[in-house]
């Protein structure tokens, strides 16, 4: 069972008050060895409490991705991967944003589902279909987390996807062939089916415009957090040790 905060900072408050009323108490009416035990009981009880409590605060972050957020080993077995890579520096997963980030706030990985050239349309490079390796078709493989990244739209720019028009509901395969459709969708997916989830939004630096736009349009409707990055060392097009760091201090300033 879960405290929630009230609950949980009331109960301590209160085991403190307790001990530290017992405390007084002994000390002026010489209270003898079983109400000791009762004031040993309580601190006990609050030790417990504390950790309950650190316990509580500990949250599960899942990402939703492609190649930047990926790490062999990590991602599923039978999803294309960018990192380790020989042009590139990152060569361990504790240099990922992703763990980094983890790692600085005390949190833990739930689920990684990044996928190396996943589009979150259903238009992928050559204009193939790709609608069974985008974001939309990977939305129920989150697990059960209280964080929810989505780090996408960089293929989507990168293969030049139709953008499309901005539509929030009632979408059919053929309209999720676009952008803005399918980001819609993939927002409206993601909050129904992980209802106390904080989704944030991922937004790349140096994509075309039209993918910026269409990202804090959507992400504004469905009052999505965005973080547009900025500043992102990349080598071969990707984030490099320092890139990495760059990502997961912009996070941690930005609240999150």
């Amino acid at each position: 069972m879960r405290l929630d905060n009230k609950n949980k900072n009331d109960f301590i408050l209160y085991s403190v008050r307790l001990s530290l009323t017992l405390h007084l108490a002994k000390d002026k009416l010489k209270i003898t060895k079983p109400f000791y035990l009762m004031k040993k009981f309580f601190i006990l009880t609050l030790m417990a409490a504390m950790v309950v409590a650190a316990s509580a605060q500990t949250k599960k972050v899942s990402i939703l991705g492609d190649s930047y957020s990926t790490f062999q080993g990590i991602i599923p077995a039978n999803y294309s991967t960018f990192y380790p890579n020989n042009q590139n520096d990152v060569k361990e997963v504790e240099q990922t944003w992703w763990s980094l980030y983890i790692k600085a706030k005390g949190y833990e990985l739930e689920k990684n589902d990044s996928w190396s050239g996943t589009t979150i349309c259903g238009t992928g490079y050559g204009r193939m279909d790709s609608s069974r390796s985008n974001f939309i078709s990977r939305v129920d493989s989150l697990g059960n987390p209280d964080i929810i990244f989505v780090f996408g739209g960089t293929n989507d720019a990168w293969a030049n996807s139709p953008v499309g028009e901005y539509q929030y509901s009632d979408w059919t395969k053929d309209d999720c062939k676009n952008f803005r459709p399918a980001l819609a969708c993939l927002f409206d997916m993601l909050q129904k089916r992980y209802p106390k989830a904080k989704l944030v939004s991922l937004l790349n630096s140096e994509l075309r415009e039209p993918i910026n736009e269409s990202m804090r349009e959507v992400c504004k409707h469905y009052k999505v957090q965005l973080i547009e990055l900025h500043d992102i060392e990349k080598q071969n097009g990707h984030p490099s040790i320092s890139g990495m760091k760059s990502i997961c201090e912009q996070l941690v300033e930005a609240g999150l």
